[in-house]
């Protein structure tokens, strides 16, 4: 698709507590960045309640990150994030013909200190979610042989995932280990993510996680239903003449122009949409809609 891209992104998250929350103090991360192949055109986040304190900054990653604090006690607590957003052209699978060997690319990283590859080789090691093993060493192997292109072995992991694994919400849970997923071959977008970063990094290659929206679309036929897209998350590979390369294996793809970039970290604990701690509340209930709204031209952001 030679063209720009423009969106509409409904965001909303609702918590419902049995009891009174008496203070409540959230880290969000659901304000899209700016990159090369995207840019914000607007955002807002409304709050209820609204927030004592609420600072915004960037992250280490360099993704927007807001701080909230809430002192009104509360049975209720909604968050609502409204993006508008354009995205550039990627790369297409045609383009990446003649990256570098991954044996290159690992050995370069591994033994190169200079300055312009340190933010690089962070995304090299291991991670809180992500462990390296040797049965995850042996499952990327098969994508991997000696001296094939590097970004020709990612995409061949990437449908060697979709192909593998079943999408099952019910098989695991945050904490569940690589292991057990590669075990189970079960799980959801950000398991396999996760997966696929636990191969490449065994591989010694640097890979990050991207969370995000992708767009879904209705049965022929059937209108597009509000709040019916998700949030979603998928991994970007480095290779260098070719920077930054993102493949979706839940969807067997290179990331093209339905995957809208929130942010990016070594793992979903660096870029959690929102996380915190509460005092009170006792039980809870969680809902989260997405609603990804192609738009036909650039939108009047002003």
């Amino acid at each position: 698709m030679g063209l720009d891209t423009y969106y509409s992104v409904l965001h909303e998250t609702e918590y419902l507590y049995q009891r009174n929350v008496s203070l409540s103090q959230q880290l969000l991360h659901m304000t899209p960045r700016s990159f090369g192949y995207q840019d914000t055109l607007a955002h807002q986040i409304d709050i209820l309640p609204v927030p004592n304190e609420s600072t915004c900054r960037s992250d280490y990653f360099g993704n927007l990150a807001q701080n909230i604090c809430i002192t009104v006690p509360h049975e209720r607590l909604y968050v609502r994030a409204h993006s508008q957003l354009v995205l550039r052209p990627r790369l297409t699978e045609e383009q990446l013909v003649g990256s570098p060997t991954w044996e290159e690319k690992r050995d370069k990283l591994q033994r190169d200190g200079n300055f312009s590859l340190r933010e690089v080789a962070q995304f090299v090691y291991e991670s809180p979610h992500v462990r390296c093993s040797p049965a995850l060493l042996a499952y990327a192997q098969q994508s991997f042989p000696p001296q094939r292109p590097l970004l020709d072995g990612a995409l061949d992991l990437t449908r060697r995932i979709h192909a593998d694994f079943e999408f099952d919400p019910s098989a695991t849970t945050i904490s569940t280990p690589l292991e057990e997923v590669l075990r189970g071959r079960r799980g959801v977008c950000q398991d396999f993510a996760h997966l696929m970063l636990g191969c490449l990094r065994s591989l010694g290659l640097a890979c990050r996680y991207v969370s995000g929206y992708i767009l879904t679309h209705p049965p022929q036929g059937q209108e597009r239903l509000i709040g019916a897209d998700a949030s979603h998350a998928w991994v970007s590979v480095f290779c260098t003449g070719f920077g930054w390369v993102d493949f979706d294996p839940t969807n067997r793809c290179l990331v093209q122009h339905e995957h809208l970039t929130v942010a990016w970290g070594r793992d979903f604990s660096d870029v959690t949409p929102m996380r915190g701690v509460i005092l009170g509340g006792g039980e809870q209930e969680l809902s989260v809609r997405v609603t990804v709204t192609p738009l036909p031209e650039k939108p009047n952001s002003g």
